[in-house]
């Protein structure tokens, strides 16, 4: 039961044809239709009179209006909405892992513009294959037969189990029997699969006789799954790829090896530990090696399949191959990103190499000169982190402006992100950290741009 003032105070909410016709309200209708309009105006006038039923005083028609329109622009607005990354992981989750290269964002926009050969014969003027241009270019580039790519590694792991094993069985070291992310448990995808999962050896380690033993009448592959997001120290042991494809051969059973992030390049030349890549994967004979494309090989979201031709045509011909298959603008991104490998430009074309093997001196110079230039905070040394589940723990020297802020940090960190566009950085014991590493060079000029204006808002030398 409503009091006498609460009644007074829903009186006072103004109606909605009566917000319908403030002149600002009214020339939302050339950007919206007047229906939808029509709602959000309901939105908030229902929201005022549960706000006045929760004890709330009435907001007035202004800010009512205001309302409207705040929600109106942010109804218009596009989405995902670019941001600058500083905070120091290259591969950020959150925010949308690999920014692509300028090659593969001219590729997916011609792709979109208009029409294309994307299942179409140029040469013979006949229907043509979606996966025959983008299954050479990935032999062309890991060394395997055939590939073809779905829409992330998730589904390249379902899909070839499915297509492979289903109502048979597949061994997998108990170790590797793991959740790598978002939910994604390889025991659950098994038996998503149709296929069932036969686990061998311990946590901590397993050998090559352990999967000899397994092998069944009924067994129709060996899987070997990369923990691309954890490590286990100490008294551990994992057979090579090489000795599990020996005990395939031995029974007559493919090898399929789920590299996670799956890198093209040698991560040991800048300082991090080894992550398998995709070409020692094809020459120690996985029959199939599935890795994602929007991780270490830095295009974007993507799963990868790539191995015997044989088995990557099953694959391919298998029912659920449509249900994951790529839209034209990825298959397009995707073609110009393994061209970059292709052409051995990867590291000059591809962001997340540009980032990764940024000298540190080099942002040393970059942090001082946003120092220099924002009149605030001061240059220190600290690491960055490859992320986005790809080399657990692996760090690189870099070099931030940090930002005292104390109290203010966090206050500081929301001024950053209402900058256009919003430059993201991170907190650590309220200091305010920006790295310039997982900035591009050419985004600097905007990141000053945000620091100086967050300064001046905070009216004090920070």
């Amino acid at each position: 039961m409503t009091s006498n003032g609460q009644q007074e105070n829903l009186r006072s909410i103004p109606s909605v044809d009566a917000v319908l016709r403030d002149a600002r309200i009214g020339a939302l209708a050339g950007e919206l239709s007047l229906a939808t309009v029509t709602n959000l105006v309901r939105e908030a006038t229902d929201g005022a009179r549960l706000a006045v039923l929760s004890g709330s005083s009435s907001p007035g028609t202004e800010e009512l209006i205001s309302h409207v329109l705040e929600r109106a622009q942010r109804a218009t607005a596009n989405w995902p909405r670019r941001v600058i990354n500083a905070t120091g992981v290259v591969l950020h989750t959150n925010l949308g892992r690999a920014p692509m290269s300028a090659a593969a964002i001219e590729a997916a926009g011609l792709a979109a513009a208009g029409y294309s050969d994307l299942e179409f014969d140029l040469d013979s003027g006949k229907r043509g294959s979606r996966n025959s241009r983008i299954s050479q270019v990935i032999a062309d580039v890991t060394g395997a037969e055939a590939g073809i790519a779905v829409n992330n590694n998730a589904s390249a792991v379902l899909l070839a189990l499915s297509a492979i094993a289903e109502g048979e069985e597949v061994i997998v070291s108990r170790g590797e029997a793991v959740e790598i992310g978002g939910g994604f448990r390889i025991p659950d995808v098994m038996r998503r699969s149709g296929a069932t999962l036969v686990e061998v050896g311990t946590t901590n380690r397993t050998y090559a006789r352990d999967y000899g033993a397994a092998v069944t009448a009924n067994t129709a592959a060996i899987l070997k799954v990369h923990p691309s997001n954890f490590s286990v120290q100490g008294f551990t042991h994992e057979p090579e790829l090489a000795e599990l494809v020996a005990v395939g051969r031995e029974h007559d059973i493919p090898v399929l090896n789920d590299l996670g992030s799956g890198s093209l390049i040698d991560t040991r030349r800048f300082g991090l530990q080894r992550e398998p890549t995709v070409q020692d994967s094809v020459t120690d004979g996985a029959a199939i090696t599935m890795f994602s494309g929007d991780k270490l090989l830095g295009g974007p979201q993507a799963g990868i399949i790539c191995g015997n031709r044989e088995l990557v045509d099953r694959i391919s011909k298998h029912p659920l191959a449509r249900a994951v298959r790529l839209d034209k603008m990825a298959l397009a991104a995707l073609t110009a990103t393994l061209l970059s490998y292709l052409k051995d430009t990867a590291e000059a074309d591809i962001p997340i190499w540009r980032m990764i093997s940024a000298p540190d001196d080099e942002i040393g110079k970059r942090a001082a000169r946003w120092r220099e230039a924002a009149g605030t905070g001061e240059v220190k040394s600290e690491r960055s982190t490859v992320g986005g589940g790809s080399l657990p723990g692996e760090t690189l020297p870099t070099s931030v402006l940090a930002i005292s802020g104390g109290a203010r940090s966090e206050s500081l960190a929301a001024k950053l992100r209402s900058a256009e566009p919003p430059v993201i950085a991170r907190i650590r014991e309220d200091e305010l950290l920006l790295d310039p590493r997982t900035v591009l060079p050419e985004e600097d000029e905007l990141v000053i741009s945000a620091l100086k204006a967050m300064t001046a808002d905070d009216g004090s030398d920070t």
